[in-house]
């Protein structure tokens, strides 16, 4: 828990805010029949420039306290998020929100932009009661007394910082189709791994939801449970530094993204729950597609693109965080398979913070592009999207042209390409409007990507959970990785 606030919230304590508050709908799984749920909207619809949305809202939803979830609220709400949330950006297209009625709430648009998915995202998209907005605007410790102010199946009835949370279910919960099955849900925060292992093996728990990745399968086993494995948003990327010779040659850079073994790093990383990556999009999450190429491990084709550029005794540095186990058992594999084509990579494990600081250099600089120069060689991440949409976060962040100071931030490549920014600014205008149209201009810009190779794309990580013998749980929703949904966990019959 970093606050109990709905609108500042943007980290883990997404786990319990998708049980006390709502959104207006929610992305389902890849896969599913309908693409969204409706929740505190009924209903929805765009005009034909996605410049117009308008949403129908559930005619009898209310705030925990009785009051209803009208117009006003979901305006208060979305204005508050616009002006303070964690993630406000995610509201960028928004230009101003109409109210007709009580039930009616029109979103108008400076630009098209897919505004189903920006209302069903985990951070920012929350209504709140308005009276809660008003008191917490200018206190930012105003909820944590243990206040909430939503509408969804629990309310908040104690927390206990670093040791547990408490759930009950709400009184009078407004949606029938979605009533909790349990009356109090206690979560035991416990850090570490194996002690969660150990009271899920014991008893002591019912469900677990961190347990050490190359004991699932024996923990299964032992508890009767099923093992799951489903898309999550988190993909392992890594980044060539452009700015430095020989990575400034596309030739390198594909002959190193030749020699990656991919399925031994996904087995090592991973324990195997993960497929390799096809560009920085993950599995699930739009606009993945199969359809974008991928790198095979090919130690001869690697060492054939060397030679054709008279590259020969190089010597790189590789950093990873040493915070992360997967980085940390995977980048060595890299550096063996590198071995064998002439390339002695040094691997660094780094805190993330020293990491970061040497990738971004100093804020203060007379010679930028000679501060990236010094920079590392080879930068391994694990990054995720702030919502279920890749298109504006994962593409533009991680590869959107680099202007030396501030954006895009996670850029680590330094690369340029107009060609690939024109690609994904059109992609996102279209994805309000014409969303296969713009899934069209993202897979060209992905494939262009892989082609030019400022990046290596390792693996999309799955989600692995156990479901006990004696309960029943909806499948995982990659689009919201870190929220158990207590409502859809019942006791098998």
């Amino acid at each position: 828990m970093t606050t109990w606030d709905p609108v500042r919230s943007f980290s883990t304590e997404a786990f319990y805010m998708g049980n006390v508050y709502e959104t207006l709908l929610k992305r389902n799984p890849e896969g599913s029949a309908e693409e969204f749920t409706p929740v505190l909207a009924s209903s929805w619809d765009a005009s034909e420039d996605g410049l117009t949305w308008t949403f129908h809202l559930q005619e009898d939803a209310t705030f925990h306290s009785g009051a209803p979830v009208d117009s006003a609220a979901v305006k208060a709400s979305i204005e508050a998020a616009q002006e303070y949330a964690g993630a406000s950006f995610i509201w960028a297209p928004l230009a101003s929100i109409d109210t007709p009625d009580d039930k009616t709430v029109v979103m108008n648009l400076s630009y098209a932009a897919p505004m189903d998915l920006i209302a069903a995202s985990t951070y920012a998209a929350w209504i709140v009661e308005p009276s809660a907005l008003e008191a917490s605007k200018d206190d930012e410790d105003y909820f944590e007394a243990g206040i909430d102010a939503g509408s969804g199946p629990f309310t908040v009835a104690s927390y206990r910082p670093g040791a547990e949370v408490v759930l009950e279910a709400a009184e009078n919960y407004w949606n029938a189709e979605n009533q909790p099955h349990y009356d109090t849900v206690s979560v035991q925060i416990t850090p570490d791994a194996i002690t969660a292992q150990q009271m899920l093996t014991a008893g002591e728990v019912d469900l677990a939801t961190n347990i050490p990745l190359e004991n699932l399968e024996s923990v299964a086993q032992q508890i009767g449970g099923e093992l799951r494995a489903s898309n999550s948003p988190n993909n392992f990327v890594g980044f060539f530094n452009t700015q430095r010779p020989p990575l400034d040659d596309p030739k390198v850079r594909q002959a190193l993204s030749y020699a990656i073994p991919y399925d031994d790093i996904v087995e090592v990383g991973a324990y195997g729950y993960a497929t390799q990556s096809r560009g920085p999009a993950p599995k699930g999450i739009f606009p993945y597609s199969d359809d974008v190429p991928q790198y095979t491990y090919d130690l001869d084709k690697a060492r054939e693109l060397l030679e054709e550029a008279g590259v020969s005794d190089l010597e790189l540095t590789l950093t990873y965080s040493s915070e992360n186990p997967n980085s940390t058992r995977f980048s060595p594999l890299i550096k063996d398979s590198f071995a064998q084509i002439g390339v002695d990579v040094t691997v660094r494990g780094m805190l993330w913070a020293d990491q970061w600081a040497l990738a971004r250099g100093p804020a203060e600089s007379d010679d930028r592009a000679a501060d990236l120069r010094d920079a590392q060689d080879m930068f391994v991440v694990l990054y995720w999207p702030a919502y279920s949409d890749a298109g504006v976060d994962n593409l533009p962040e991680l590869f959107g042209s680099w202007d030396g100071e501030s954006r895009p931030f996670f850029n680590l490549s330094y690369w340029s390409n107009p060609a690939y920014d024109a690609l994904i600014g059109e992609a996102a205008t279209l994805s309000g409007s014409d969303r296969d149209a713009a899934q069209a201009k993202y897979e060209e810009a992905m494939t262009l990507l892989v082609d030019e190779a400022p990046g290596f794309f390792l693996y999309d990580q799955q989600a692995v959970q156990i479901v006990p013998p004696d309960l029943e749980i909806a499948p995982f929703n990659e689009n919201y990785p870190f929220t158990t949904f207590f409502a859809s966990i019942k006791p098998k019959a």
